[in-house]
This record gives C-alpha cells, structure tokens and sequence, in this order.
C-alpha cells in the first residue's frame, strides 16, 4: 500500500478505482506511404469514431449540465464534418503519400494557426481551440490511444490528474466520480470550489499523484485528513467504509438543522450565506438551509456565453436568482473578469502580473458601456427581490466613489425611462486589496456593508500568489497579520452602523469560523455544503468566549500554528472533546 498526502479540499471519503485523466502520448513519426487508399481508409475510421465519441460527449453534458455547455461539442462536431478541413487532409495523404497521421498534423496546424491570426475576430480565434481539440481526438484515434474525458466516465472512479479545469469539473458526472486527487492546487482553486458545489469530496496539492497511481488501482480517498491509499488491503477498506458510513451519519444530523436559525449557544444571531455562480446554483442553497446569497459571481455570465451577455440576458439571470431566494438577501458582486479569468471575446492587454493589474472594476470604470449594461439588468431586476450590489477590486476611495456615482447616473437614467426600480438597494465593496483594510474606517462612512474576500486578501497581504505550489505555505488565513486586518474592517463598519460579511473561503472553514465570530463578523457566505456543519459548530460555541479568543489570537500569538492550537483546545472544549 502506498499513502500520499495533499491538501483536502471538498470533505468526504470514498472508495473506487483510479480514472487518469492525463495527457496521453500523441507522438508519431512521419513515414511514407504507398497504399494511399488504405491510409484514407484509416483516416476515415478514425474521423467516425471521433464522431461516435464527441456525440456520447456531447449528450452526457446535454443531460447532465444543460444546453448551453453542450454547444462547445456541437462546434466540434461541425468542424468534424467540415469537408474543407477533412478532404484537405485526403489530398495531403494522396498527394504527398504521407501516413494520415501526418496529414492530419500538418492540415490542422495550417488551420489552427490561420484562425489564431485573426486577432480581430474573437469568433475565429475560438475556432482554433475547436480544431485543435477535434485533430487531438482524431489522431489518438489513429494511434489507437485513449483519450480520456470526464463526461464519459460511465462507472464508479476517482479521477486522477495534475489539475482539473473548470471545465473538467463541470463535466464531472457525480452518479460515477466519487471524488478527485491532482497534483496541485489549494482549497482556494477553482477546481476546488467547484467540488464543494458538486459535493464531490476532493483532494489537492499531492505533487505526485499522477505519477504514483495506474488507471484501475484501487484508492480509498480520505477528504477529511488530506490522505490517499493507494492498493489498499482489505482491512483498511473495511475500516474506512465504516469511517464514510459515520461521516453519511454526520450530515444526516447536520440535515436536521436545515430550517434552524444560525444562533450560537448565547443566543447570538448570524447570517450563513451561500456563495453562487449560476442562478441553478440556488437550489443547493435553499437545500442547505442558506440564509441569503452572499455572493453571485456574474463573471460566469460572461464567461459561458460566445459575446458579452446582452442587458435582457444578465436581467434574466438576477432575476432568476432574486425571485427563487424570495425576499432573502442576494449579494451580487459586479464582473470581476481578468486575473485567472479572461474573456475569448474581450481583448485584455498581456501583463507580467494580471492579478495585479487590468481587473474587476479596473474595467468596469475603464468600460463603461459594458458596466452601464451590467448596472442596468440589476436595476431593472431589483425590484424582484432583495438586492445588494457589490463592487470588486476596490483599492481607493475615489473608486468606490466613482462607481457609485455612475450607478447613480445609471439609477437615475432608468427611473426617468420610467422603469421601475427598487428602494433602499444597499451598495458596497468587497474588502480584498490591503489597502481599503486598512483605511476601512473611511470606506465604512460610505458605503452600506463591507465582504471581506480573504481569498486574494491573504495572497495579496502575504505577496504570495496562492496559485503557486512554491509558496503556498503562505496562505495563512489564521496569521495574526490577517486576523488583526480582519478584525479592523469589522469593527470600522460597526463604528458607522454598518455591517461587515466574508465571502472567502475562510467563511466556511471551521478552524476560522470560532475566531469570526469573536471578532463580530455579521454574515458569513461560503460555499452551500459548508452552511448546515458550521450552523452546527455555531450552536455550541459561546460569542463572548469567542471574543476573548479572538483577542488572545490577535493580540498574543505570533504564529499560525500557535492559533491552531489554541483554537483548537477552545473547540475541543466548547463541544466537550476536550
């Protein structure tokens, strides 16, 4: 038995065997030859099982994500069937009597780099991702070489694989994949975030699993302890099946609290919030028992549609989500495109450090065509439901009021249209750049609330890129450093009547939620699965002693691990482990 260790990233324990989800080897060599006709013919096989596979592809993500996340295999099935593309091909094979691997190369790669140059049309340049991935199936096909793919997974299996894209993860089928393990990664990675909405249990950041692990080996993943068994005997399997029946036993009792209020052993009341990307990602909230949305990432609109969404299209979508919510409280944060998320369709200069530099309401205030769209659809919708607006990225306060004043110009704009729009839409910013931290007592004069992004409030505070494997030891929710930040900005919005929520992962994770509470956090939002376990936590904690240990941590400990530990003991206490 082999044992790997990672970084657990989605809770869960599960038992099935290895699924690779590598890059297989595609490499060939140019040979020439002498029955062309036959070499057609072997081109003509592998074009109809590329068709056979991305047809199956397509309709397992038809059924299993919806229409829209299907058309990118209906695009490949068009570029598939292109007889320019596919008799190009033929008359290279005959032509130059070159084996159909070499053919395929040479003719893709032509049209692959044609597209890529027309930089003026996002639409072509889209095409090349197309062909690309199409000509790869085609060829593994020739070479009678497995390409593996996510949505096909039709039994039991844990995928295995450096990195999971979000768009690998969303093909995920949960009927099958009972969990995950790559070879990077952190809790914060999207990957992972996406696993905690799936409720797929994920392990992160093993360096090595691709390397350790064969297709069809068995593993049991343990996503509570960040462990991997790799061949394991069969009392461990036994040992753990036990070990995922107690923890199915554990969210049967957390289920129980679903309509519960969020109060802790004193009676103290907080908000538990569900962070989203999609209106169908309220369903999981309401499931959950989530009090409100406390963030809505409207990136995705734009980043699962061909051209920027139209304001009917982004109208629909808030409206969506306000109405299923019914009058609780939505949060939606405005587009926060650039960093790790571009756009095909929106030409963002290349920088040296884009999570530094053109972003969130960097464009918004730079793009104003395409920021009065997004505020119009949020006007029109607010009278549906509970809205809050929230701009990202803001680093001064003439930003913010910059921002605000066009939504007013916007606000107003409508109302003399004679749309209508809502009273009292309560407007504020997300708390992720040092900078507003620390001045978080002049920002708390105007704006309504604050949400505390602690995802890029650590890696930006710490100067440690929380994507890179080198430094992730530096992603330190629990440094005194964060926590004394943490604690300025809730108590400058307290000073001014305000309120003050977090939207970070450290929302939901139970080390932190003992030492927010201390600190007087009114709303945390996290992602939906972690809402019903910290409801749980909070009903045996006691908000003044919370206090004096958040206060201890801050103003006495020097290191993470010496907040662990005395977090740590406090919990074990109040739930009577100790």
């Amino acid at each position: 038995m082999t044992y790997l260790a990672g970084i657990a990233a989605s809770d869960g324990i599960a038992i099935a065997p290895a699924y690779l989800l590598t890059e297989p080897d595609l490499s060939f060599e140019r040979v020439a030859v002498a029955d062309t006709d036959a070499e057609v013919a072997r081109l003509d096989a592998a074009l109809a099982q590329a068709k056979e596979e991305i047809t199956a592809i397509r309709d397992l993500a038809l059924d299993a994500l919806g229409e829209h996340e299907a058309q990118v295999f209906e695009a490949h099935l068009l570029v598939l069937g292109d007889p320019e593309l596919t008799d190009q091909i033929k008359n290279t094979i005959r032509n130059e009597k070159v084996n159909a691997e070499a053919a395929l190369r040479d003719v893709s790669g032509m049209f692959i780099q044609l597209f890529k140059s027309m930089e003026d049309n996002p639409y072509m340049q889209e095409r090349a991702a197309d062909i690309k991935d199409v000509s790869e199936r085609v060829l593994a096909a020739l070479l009678g070489v497995k390409l593996p793919s996510p949505a096909t997974i039709s039994e039991e299996a844990i995928v295995i694989a450096h990195d999971l894209t979000p768009s690998d993860t969303a093909q995920l089928n949960k009927k099958y994949v009972r969990a995950f393990v790559t070879n990077i990664g952190g809790r914060t990675s999207h990957s992972a975030i996406m696993a905690r909405s799936l409720e797929i249990p994920a392990i992160v950041g093993t360096k090595e699993v691709t390397h350790v692990v064969k297709d069809g080996d068995l593993l049991i993943v343990d996503a509570l302890e960040g462990k991997v068994l790799v061949n394991p005997s069969e009392a461990e399997v036994a040992e753990y099946r036990q070990k995922a029946q107690a923890f199915a036993d554990q969210k049967a009792e957390w289920a129980k609290l679903v309509s519960a209020p969020s109060v802790t052993k004193d009676g103290k009341h907080v908000e538990l919030a569900a962070n989203i990307g999609t209106p169908k990602d309220v369903s999981g909230v309401l499931a959950n028992g989530g009090e409100a949305v406390g963030l809505y990432r409207t990136e995705f609109l734009y980043m699962d549609s061909a051209d920027f969404p139209t304001e009917d299209e982004q109208y629909e979508a808030y409206k969506a989500v306000l109405e299923s919510m019914a009058g609780k409280p939505v949060v939606v944060r405005t587009m926060d495109i650039g960093g790790d998320k571009e756009l095909p369709y929106l030409e963002l200069p290349h920088e040296m450090n884009p999570f530094l530099g053109y972003r969130a309401i960097r464009i918004s205030l730079d793009q104003r065509d395409m920021f009065k769209t997004q505020l119009r659809a949020l006007l029109r919708a607010s009278v549906h439901g509970n809205l809050r607006i929230m701009f990202p990225m803001i680093a001064t306060l003439s930003e913010f009021r910059s921002a605000k004043s066009f939504y007013e110009e916007v606000k107003a704009e409508l109302v003399a249209e004679g749309v209508a729009v809502a009273d009292g839409i309560q407007v504020g910013i997300m708390i992720e750049i040092p900078a507003a931290a620390v001045l978080a007592h002049q920002f708390a004069k105007e704006v309504d609330f604050f949400s505390i992004g602690t995802n890029d409030l650590i890696q930006y505070t710490m100067a440690a890129d929380r994507m890179n494997e080198q430094v992730s030891y530096l992603y330190q929710p629990y440094n005194p450093s964060i926590l004394t930040l943490i604690k300025h900005v809730i108590d400058a919005s307290h000073a001014e009547g305000k309120w003050t929520g977090m939207c970070g992962e450290m929302a939901g994770d139970q080390t932190a939620v003992p030492l927010l509470l201390g600190m007087g956090l009114d709303e945390f939002s996290m992602s939906a699965t972690s809402i019903l376990k910290t409801r749980s936590l909070l009903t045996k904690l006691d908000s003044q002693e919370m206090k004096a240990l958040a206060d201890k941590a801050i103003n006495e400990c020097t290191t993470v691990d010496e907040v662990e530990a005395l977090v740590a003991e406090a919990v074990a206490k109040a739930t009577g482990q100790a």
